[in-house]
């Protein structure tokens, strides 16, 4: 028996790859689905089945895709109806891979469908559980993202709360836990940096395996859910009704275009330019109302959050030799439209002639420079709001960029702002939406918070944020 953990930092997921005497099951693939099929292939192992704990929120799976390529089944719990052909399991269903089985465990709570799969060992002993969204290393998932006229998310707590206790709970300590997510995922509010952790130590540590009544639990998680991305909805429907070939996606968006050609295909298609690059060199020059989301930051969860229309025409502008890691990025959460790439990235814009804008960044010791010889300056700090309240500087203004789309319209567009975030990559997104937008007034400080910490700026953990 081979287990192996795929993880993917960018968006804090962790697929599986199960293989016994010639057989293997994939479990939450990403969209991709080269990487286990190569992976089958050198263990001259048959892919059998494909696993979903859940429709999925915050990416697009590779399961309809893998399924064609490989000819798999793909298994959901009890409850998921689909756009395309599935097996949808009953609870208690056993699936054998080689000498080994897999069981469902019905577990809803995060979603109506959401599933545990039991995998047992060659002696039918509980090895591991892969539980999807319902727990987490020090977290469960969090019940607010299936909601429907005739099921609150409290229903859904009360759902999860049963689940626990009466699937995953009664299981021996040493079954080891791998879930679907770890922590930097919006699936849940207290995830651990662990990816997989035994049940015996999580029964141990975990708040939501606590004894307590059903009533205290839901309170408990429900309790400080920040509003889920907008995209989320839109990823949940595409993996429950199937979507476009990822490799169809690829070819379309993988295209270079030279500086006339790429410059043509924005005003003719209403495309955005989407900037990739490093945020300190972004800054120094880039295509006029093009928006900056950097590769090297939470990418997909940006992209996703900010870019409201997923069917949006994108053109990317990237570090030379990563154009179609963009577009593959873009493609696991559903971002499907891309168009091209810049061919020769930016130099080539302006070795064409092409105009250029910038944004102008200071260091942290030049605004406590500004700000002491003026204590009127707006300083605007992009944060989230936990963020802000545990320390900021004196009189600043939070302006969450989650949020910058209802907020901006209440900035002045002929006045001077000083942006930050933590260090840097926020508040250059946010700076470059607002000069999309016609702000032309911005001022990025380099090295956000981290480096303001470091200077003699009057700072205030005093919770009464003046907030746009």
């Amino acid at each position: 028996m081979k287990i192996e953990q795929i993880y993917t930092g960018c968006l804090a997921q962790g697929a599986y790859y199960i293989e016994s005497e010639g057989e293997a099951a994939i479990i939450d693939p990403l969209r991709e689905t080269a990487p286990y099929i190569e992976k089958a292939e050198r263990n001259n192992t048959k892919i059998k089945y494909i696993f979903e704990t859940h429709f999925h929120a915050d990416f697009v799976s590779g399961h309809v895709d893998l399924a064609k390529k490989t000819g798999a089944t793909i298994v959901y719990g009890p409850g998921a109806k689909t756009g395309y052909d599935i097996h949808e399991g009953t609870d208690g269903e056993v699936f054998k891979i080689g000498n080994i089985t897999m069981e469902i465990l019905h577990t809803p709570g995060h979603t109506p469908e959401s599933t545990t799969y039991l995998l047992k060992d060659e002696n039918g002993k509980n090895h591991a559980i892969f539980s999807g969204d319902t727990l987490f290393i020090g977290d469960v998932g969090r019940p607010d993202l299936a909601i429907k006229s005739d099921v609150t998310e409290k229903d859904l707590a009360g759902m999860l709360y049963d689940s626990l206790h009466s699937k995953i709970m009664p299981l021996e300590n040493e079954v080891i836990v791998y879930p679907a997510h770890g922590a930097g995922s919006a699936c849940g509010k207290n995830m651990s940096k662990e990816t997989y952790d035994t049940l015996g130590h999580q029964k141990e540590v975990n708040y939501a395996l606590q004894k307590m009544p059903k009533e205290e639990f839901v309170e408990k998680v429900l309790d400080g859910l920040s509003k889920p991305p907008q995209y989320f909805a839109k990823n949940a429907m595409l993996n429950k009704e199937g979507y476009g070939s990822f490799d169809e996606v690829m070819q379309k968006g993988a295209v270079p275009l030279s500086a006339e050609a790429f410059e043509g295909v924005a005003n003719s298609e209403g495309a955005l330019i989407l900037d990739t690059r490093p945020p300190q060199v972004f800054n120094k020059g880039f295509i006029p109302n093009s928006i900056f989301i950097g590769i090297d930051g939470s990418f997909a969860s940006w992209v996703g959050t900010l870019i409201t229309d997923i069917q949006q025409p994108i053109l990317i502008v990237a570090e030379q030799g990563r154009e179609e890691e963009v577009v593959k990025r873009l493609a696991r959460v559903g971002y499907d439209n891309s168009l091209g790439y810049l061919e020769g990235g930016f130099e080539s814009w302006k070795n064409a002639g092409k105009e250029v804008d910038s944004i102008v960044s200071i260091s942290a010791e030049e605004l406590a420079a500004k700000k002491a010889a003026d204590s009127s300056i707006n300083i605007v700090d992009v944060r989230k709001p936990s963020e802000y309240q545990s320390e900021h500087v004196v009189d600043a203004i939070n302006a969450p960029l989650d949020y910058v789309n209802e907020q901006m319209e209440k900035l002045e567009q002929d006045s001077t702002y000083y942006m930050h975030c933590a260090g840097g990559y926020r508040s250059m997104i946010m700076a470059s939406i607002l000069k999309a937008r016609g702000y032309e007034n911005l001022v990025d400080i380099a090295g956000g918070f981290k480096a303001i910490a470091e200077t003699d700026l009057e700072k205030t953990a005093y919770v009464c944020p003046s907030t746009l």
